[in-house]
């Protein structure tokens, strides 16, 4: 497999060449390939600077659109290669860093406008044509008069063999001649033509201009027009035509008679409003898609004042089960009909049910009143979905997940609207599912921002941005300091220094809690070595470092080898490291996952449980875990830091350090804040104890100046 092109030039060469090589085969052309390449180069760069403009220009897919054509390729199926070309790697290669969820909604917008231009395009080549035809009529009109005073066999000839439908009419309007094709194409014999009155050849359809342009024209203040018209056949279909109509004078100048030129472009309409429905209309189901959807949106939030709007942004809940379990096609007719019934929810004026992609569908209700609306449009959603789908032979319960916005227009636009519908259907589903929230611009604000920290994550840890910060362990019995816990902090450019539980989660979620993980270790060790260094190799006495592992890193096969490696690399024995496990980690953990703690052990790593107590396990299992410390949650301590303290809490870490101290446990407590404290748990028997009392967490330097005030007395 050869590897993706590395500068942005190389990527967009990489997407015209996939361009082209779909379209060529379809292009009625002389050029080359590589020669049609080419031509699609400067194309695609525009659509790439589109989509990633700061704001979305619709016209840079309609010349794109209309590029298609100047290139030749009038055949509906190139059209169709290159949307799917465009959807499929306009993203891919051209959007850089790019929001992905945005950049897909502007390339469905380019997509849109594209086929706008191509059809645009198609039917002013058309008209084109038809005008050189009718140009070439007109320069014909003097021959054909002479031809009818010298000939009237030339005259039919010319007349009857056109391949486009022409008549003859009075100034008043009465049908004087037409040839065949004129006939073939209202499906009416010519005596049935003939005598008719153009006037009566209205339709609803009609252009506004049409029929001005008609008086203008037999009242000799124009000598042509030329006009999209509709005509009613016999059998009630719709005959769609370009029209030109020409102004014919007698010898002396006067007008006399009307001259009408017809091309049927009713097959070419049709195709047109094929192309425009496949454009905007979900393929699966029926609905309309995400570009139909955003442009009902935005007109709603441009309706002026006065006017609301309601969205239901609606994801169904445990939908990947169903294509896991039951395979895709069966999704498909899951979502087939869930679509069925949202669309018989929305039935009322100023409502719409659009897919938007996957198992997310959307619903709009707009009007004065959508507080209400939108309340009763989620409710029947919620309502529409209770009754079993039967999908081969199964009973399948669907739910959903409803986010809903609802505001006055105006004030937000398509994206941002959408935006917080999303977030807050994700809250809805966090809640459990099965339920439809309001949104909350508070909520979204975290939403939004913890989203930022997340997509920022991966290139912080590059960028430096990661530093760690000790809080030091003193030992109860003489206060000496005995080494300190590493604590990871993120320097964020924006937001400032943010503590673990703004970002660990979050690494977690992405996996990036490895490598993040791997770092804070090797980083925390080569301090250790560092302090060893300072003190005189170990006059001061081991400090030990202790670091946290996630669930995540406990799971990883790599953990037992890169703490090894580490060691060695910086020469600290193992007896310097404590790796600290939540309690919650290890309930119920199976010999797997405690086989790499158990070699680190066995190696010398200190292995501690923290937040003892919290995580409700068996204090029998402690027997089974390969852990040396157990540090005690701050809950159990907090009523210490007054005098007296709560018996209670007194009686349960008495028995935590007895039970602890008889499996060879050391006890270390966390969150020390006062002296009488840091007392009382001395005299409960605690080995060491770490908080504000001692020291905030803080650089490495304050730690060896703690410890070198101890040592030194």
């Amino acid at each position: 497999m050869s590897a993706e092109p590395d500068g942005p030039e190389d990527r967009l060469r990489r997407f015209a060449t996939i361009w082209s090589r779909a379209v060529y085969p379809v292009t009625s052309t002389a050029a080359t390939r590589p020669e049609f390449e080419e031509r699609l180069l400067p194309v695609a760069r525009r659509l790439s600077e589109a989509l990633r403009a700061r704001s979305f220009d619709a016209e840079a897919g309609r010349e794109a659109g209309a590029a298609l054509v100047e290139a030749h390729c009038t055949d509906p199926e190139a059209l169709s290669r290159t949307l799917d070309c465009v959807d499929a790697y306009l993203v891919l290669y051209c959007g850089d860093d790019g929001d992905r969820e945005t950049l897909r909604t502007r390339s469905a917008r380019l997509q849109h406008a594209m086929a706008a231009g191509f059809a645009r395009a198609l039917r002013e080549r058309t008209l084109a044509e038809q005008e050189a035809i009718a140009k070439a009529a007109l320069q014909a009109q003097g021959v054909v008069a002479q031809a009818l005073h010298a000939t009237e066999t030339r005259f039919r000839a010319v007349f009857e063999g056109a391949a486009i439908g022409i008549g003859i009419a009075d100034l008043d309007g009465h049908v004087l001649q037409v040839n065949g094709a004129l006939t073939r194409m209202f499906g009416l014999t010519e005596q049935a033509l003939l005598g008719r009155n153009v006037r009566d050849w209205t339709h609803p359809d009609d252009a506004p201009q049409t029929w001005r342009l008609y008086e203008e024209l037999v009242s000799g203040e124009r000598e042509h027009y030329h006009v999209e018209k509709a005509f009613y056949r016999p059998d009630g279909t719709v005959l769609w035509t370009n029209l030109t109509v020409s102004l014919l004078r007698d010898a002396d100048g006067e007008p006399h008679y009307q001259l009408a030129l017809m091309e049927d472009t009713t097959e070419r309409r049709l195709l047109n409003l094929r192309l425009r429905y496949e454009a905007t209309h979900d393929a699966l189901t029926g609905l309309p898609n995400r570009t139909f959807f955003f442009e009902r949106l935005e007109k709603a939030l441009a309706a002026g004042p006065g006017q609301r709007f309601g969205l239901c942004y609606l994801d169904l809940d445990g939908f990947k089960t169903v294509n896991d379990s039951l395979g895709h096609a069966a999704g498909d007719r899951l979502l087939v009909e869930v679509a069925d019934r949202l669309q018989s929810c929305a039935t009322a004026p100023g409502e719409m049910v659009a897919r938007l992609g996957g198992d997310e569908f959307v619903a709009l209700t707009t009007g004065p009143d959508t507080r209400r609306t939108v309340d009763e449009l989620a409710g029947r959603i919620m309502n529409a979905l209770l009754a079993p789908i039967s999908v081969d032979g199964r009973e399948l319960t669907v739910r959903g997940s409803i986010g809903i916005v609802e505001g006055p227009a105006e004030e937000r636009s398509a994206a941002e609207v959408l935006r917080s519908a999303d977030i807050t259907m994700y809250r809805a589903k966090a809640a459990g599912g099965n339920r439809f929230e309001l949104a909350d611009p508070e909520a979204d604000a975290r939403a939004i921002t913890r989203h930022g920290l997340t997509t920022a994550l991966p290139t912080a840890l590059d960028r430096g941005e990661f530093f760690i910060e000790y809080q030091p362990l003193v030992h109860l019995g003489d206060g000496s300091v005995r080494g300190a816990e590493a604590l990871v902090r993120w320097l964020h450019p924006q937001h400032g220094v943010l503590s673990p539980d703004r970002f660990i989660p979050l690494a977690e979620h992405t996996g990036l809690i490895v490598p993040l993980g791997r770092w804070v270790l090797e980083q925390s060790v080569r301090q250790a070595r560092a302090w060893r260094d300072a003190n005189g190799g170990d006059a001061l006495g081991p400090l030990r470092i202790n670091v946290n592992l996630s669930p995540c890193q406990l799971t990883h096969p790599g953990l037992v080898q890169d703490t090894v490696e580490i060691l060695e690399r910086t020469g600290v024995t193992p007896d310097a490291l404590c790796l600290e496990v939540t309690e919650s980690a290890l309930i119920g953990a199976d010999d797997d996952l405690l086989k790499p703690l158990r070699r680190l052990a066995e190696m010398g790593v200190d292995i501690a449980l923290d937040d003892f107590g919290t995580g409700y396990s068996n204090l029998a299992n402690l027997r089974r875990l390969p852990v040396s410390v157990l540090k005690l949650d701050r809950s159990f301590t907090q009523s210490m830091q007054q005098f007296p303290a709560d018996p209670v809490d007194l009686k349960i870490v008495e028995g935590i350090v007895a039970l602890a101290h008889s499996l060879d446990l050391a006890v270390t407590v966390e969150g020390v804040e006062t002296g009488a404290q840091a007392e009382q748990l001395r005299i409960l028997g605690c080995d060491t104890a770490q908080g504000w009392y001692y020291a905030r967490p803080g650089p490495p330097e304050r730690l060896h100046d703690l410890a070198l005030v101890d040592a030194t007395g």
